[in-house]
């Protein structure tokens, strides 16, 4: 089953870190997907740009807005993510758990599914 591993970073902690420490922490993620990789359960991966170079689009009624970034009613921003496979949503968990980010942010485990998949009738 594929989940997705989202890494939710507090605002400015990459400002805070400092470049070496953003190059270690970024070092110890890329051998952290490596080790994925190695393992064959790594789909996908990527490290996101922060908020401020961001856009958030709506269409409503036929009307476009756009709205840059920072977002100041957000908390947290997704910083990057891991696609896996594997078997089970207890699997997943612990993977995560495994992932450095989960020492200095949040790594939301999540099931994909159809936007549909649960819904109540």
């Amino acid at each position: 089953m594929p989940y997705l591993l989202l890494i939710m970073e507090p605002h400015g902690q990459r400002a805070e870190r400092g470049l070496a420490g953003g190059q270690e922490a970024y070092a110890r993620m890329q051998r952290f997907g490596a080790g994925l990789q190695a393992r064959g359960l790594l789909r996908a991966s990527e490290s996101l740009a922060s908020t401020e170079q961001a856009v958030r689009l709506q269409v409503r009624e036929g009307q476009t807005r756009l709205t840059d970034g920072p977002f100041a009613e957000t908390k947290e921003m997704v910083g990057g993510f891991f696609l896996i496979d594997c078997a089970t949503r207890d699997e997943a968990v612990a993977i995560a758990r495994e992932c450095p980010a989960a020492e200095w942010a949040t790594v939301e485990v999540r099931e994909l599914a159809p936007c549909y998949h649960g819904a109540v009738d």
